[in-house]
Parts: C-alpha cells; sequence; structure tokens
C-alpha cells in the first residue's frame, strides 16, 4: 500500500532502506569490548557506534568500509574515552528516530559522566505519562549511538542493570569503567 506516493515497507526494511540512504561508510574499530562497528553518513555526521552483541544487530551499511573523516575522529576519542582521558564527546552526529527517541536521546546526553539515571526519572524530566519509563526503555534500546549517547547510564528503579543493546556485561564494564575513572566505586 501507498502512503502519500511512497511504497509501504515493513519495519526492518524501512530500517534497511534507511541505513542505506545516509550511510555512506563504515568501520570497525577496536575496544576493550570488542569491536565496534561505526557508520557515518556523506556529511560527515556520526549514524552509528555499534557494539559486538548488539542486539539486535545492525544493518551493515551498503558504503565503502573506509575509515577518515568523522570515523577517524570518533575512534579518537573513543580511544581516548577507554584510556579514561575523555568524558565528553564532541562530534557531529545524525540520529533518525521518532521524535519522542530524539527527546530521549537528547536527554541522555545531559547524564553526567560517571553517574546513573533511572528510566522513571528520564520519564518524569520529558514530563511523560506514569508508564513513560517503558518508552524510555524503548527509545534507549533503540539508540543507534553506544556510549556516546550514554544509554549505558540508565538504571532501573532499584539501581538493579536492566536491558542493554550491547549486552549487559559491556553495560556492567562501561559503568564499572566510569566509576574507577571517575573516582568512585559502583553501587
Amino acid at each position: 500500500m501507498d502512503v502519500g506516493g511512497i511504497p509501504a515497507v515493513s519495519r526492518g526494511e524501512g530500517r534497511r532502506r534507511l541505513l542505506s540512504m545516509t550511510a555512506t561508510h563504515h568501520l570497525h574499530h577496536d575496544s576493550p569490548l570488542g569491536p565496534l562497528l561505526l557508520i557515518a553518513d556523506d556529511e560527515e555526521r556520526l549514524r552509528g557506534v555499534y557494539l559486538p552483541a548488539h542486539d539486535p544487530p545492525p544493518v551493515m551499511p551498503s558504503g565503502p568500509r573506509r575509515g577518515g573523516g568523522v570515523i577517524d575522529d570518533a575512534a579518537a576519542q573513543l580511544d581516548e574515552y577507554f584510556a579514561g582521558t575523555l568524558t565528553t564527546f564532541d562530534l557531529p552526529l545524525a540520529t533518525a528516530g521518532p521524535p519522542l527517541h530524539k527527546r530521549v536521546w537528547a536527554r541522555l546526553r545531559a547524564v553526567r559522566y560517571g553517574a546513573t539515571t533511572t528510566y522513571g526519572q528520564i520519564a518524569a524530566e520529558l514530563g511523560l505519562p506514569p508508564r513513560g519509563a517503558r518508552a524510555v526503555g524503548t527509545a534507549n534500546a533503540r539508540n543507534p549511538l553506544a556510549i556516546i549517547v550514554p544509554c549505558h547510564r540508565v538504571v532501573g528503579s532499584s539501581g538493579a542493570l536492566t536491558g542493554y543493546a550491547g549486552g549487559l556485561e559491556a553495560k556492567r564494564w562501561l559503568l564499572a569503567h566510569e566509576a574507577r575513572v571517575a573516582g568512585h566505586t559502583l553501587v
């Protein structure tokens, strides 16, 4: 069925089509968590950072495998992050998603390095209804920029580590790393 002259596509197919239209190059970059997939567009904006265990796995871009530009900048900043010398990323980003997801991702970038917040706290800050924590969780699960947009800093209301698209071991590692660098212990 067409909608406004645009052929309808399945959710997965639509995601693949969107990525293939916007992602022009990619590179795997080594990290303490394994090879990260970095994806950029032709406007030199970072579109994706995916951990090896990302679930669901990212759709591989159709563009060439190469570094340069924003991918090299992202790789260098990620290296500094893992070395404990960088706590805030400064990269041009491009995200595709519903407006609520973009609001959640913007809020995540304000969570201090080495700190955590909860899904419920973010929902309340964004003025979402009582069940808004689920919407925040969905937005986190669809965050295309792991580590850069720090969804790993969001925990359950009890402080428990809950879902992370990159895997709970990676979330645990990232939080412990940031706690060490920030000079405090994880609760």
